[in-house]
């Protein structure tokens, strides 16, 4: 009987808990057993992490949000923070006893569900003989192998509420309302919602902004007896000639920077330039949050699914990918090696301005 491992890592998004289900039942009808990892890699370095998972189980888990198997950003087993006595932090790679429980306990491959930086490390497994398969997972839809990832479609549609909310509140006040959603290096967040929701204004990575172009929207505005504005800004969009806003490293100082505070920027120099009633608002965690999008739950089951077919075909070191209409597979390598940014002649974005709103770009 073959037994199969899955995590999940990095961030969580909507639709983590239909892969598992699709990846369970799938697995299940071939006979086979599935285990799951807690806590990302802690259940191969800690049985009490591991944890069998059965139809049973999994039964009702599609709709919730979130993992049943939990997740971490700071559990990089090739470079573990571990604190002394002290409360000093020294990193230790405990990869190579990761690849001795794996075949001790008998395992036939890991399905490793993760953003870029978990399936980097996925990757790293492979390379010391792990079979592996990867299933994308990042809200920022920024994996350039697969057309979607799971989690974008419910982040937007949040994002995009809470537009239309705001809408009614920046009216009855004449304020400019700038809202800051996730979008590290790539703007389909900001793009999507700000195109849906109704914005005046989007800012991205992408498109380095001048806020003399901002201002001159929102004041136009008046002109067509429009006393608010809409600010959509991704929370890596950049000014031109400054840099990405952020709130420090994280707390062993080896995590990628934590961005954030781009908006209250943005809205700050609003308010000093023409003089508006401004307010910002973060979203953050609130568009990882909640259960999928009959769209996301559809394409997280699809990978999942594909994910066991990859494994009983013997397919490893690929991650399964949507390539519409149907689902593909592309080597870790070159799924982890360039981030998708928007495309500035697409045509969302072609229809961003023609609808008259502002990307920040320079007159």
């Amino acid at each position: 009987m073959r037994k199969i491992v899955i995590s999940t890592g990095g961030g969580d998004a909507p639709g983590l808990n239909a892969v598992i289900f699709a990846v369970v039942n799938s697995a299940t009808r071939l006979g086979w057993e599935v285990y799951g990892s807690r806590q990302g890699y802690k259940g191969l370095l800690d049985p009490e992490y591991l944890v069998r998972l059965t139809p049973e189980v999994v039964e009702e888990i599609t709709p919730i949000g979130g993992t049943i198997l939990g997740t971490t950003n700071k559990g990089n087993p090739f470079s573990m923070p571990v604190k002394n006595l002290a409360g000093e932090t020294s990193f230790v790679d405990v990869s190579d006893k990761i690849i001795d429980n794996f075949n001790r306990m008998g395992f036939y491959c890991h399905i490793a569900i993760g953003g870029d930086g978990s399936l980097e490390i996925a990757h790293n497994f492979a390379r010391k003989g792990m079979p592996v398969i990867g299933v994308p997972k990042t809200i920022d839809n920024d994996l350039e192998a697969t057309d979607r990832t799971f989690g974008f479609d419910t982040a937007v549609a949040t994002a995009t509420e809470a537009l239309d909310k705001l809408h009614s509140t920046a009216k009855s006040h004449d304020r400019v309302m700038v809202v800051e959603v996730m979008g590290r290096e790539s703007g389909w967040i900001a793009l999507y919602s700000g195109i849906s929701g109704g914005a005046d204004v989007i800012l991205i990575p992408e498109i380095p902004f001048n806020m003399e172009t901002v201002c001159k929207k929102i004041s136009d505005n008046e002109l067509h007896e429009k006393d608010y504005a809409i600010v959509v800004v991704a929370e890596g969009a950049i000014a031109e000639g400054g840099s990405v806003i952020s709130r420090g490293e994280g707390e062993t100082g080896r995590e990628e920077v934590v961005l954030g505070g781009i908006g209250e920027w943005v809205a700050d120099e609003i308010r000093q330039r023409i003089g508006k009633d401004t307010r910002s608002l973060v979203l953050g965690h609130l568009q990882r949050g909640g259960s999928p999008t009959t769209f996301d739950r559809l394409l997280a089951l699809r990978f999942g699914a594909a994910a066991v077919r990859l494994a009983d075909a013997g397919i490893f070191n690929h991650m399964v990918a949507f390539v519409p209409p149907g689902m593909s597979s592309v080597p870790l390598e070159e799924a982890i090696c360039v981030r998708k940014k928007v495309d500035l002649e697409s045509d969302k974005v072609l229809t961003a301005r023609e609808i008259g709103i502002c990307l920040g770009d320079t007159p």
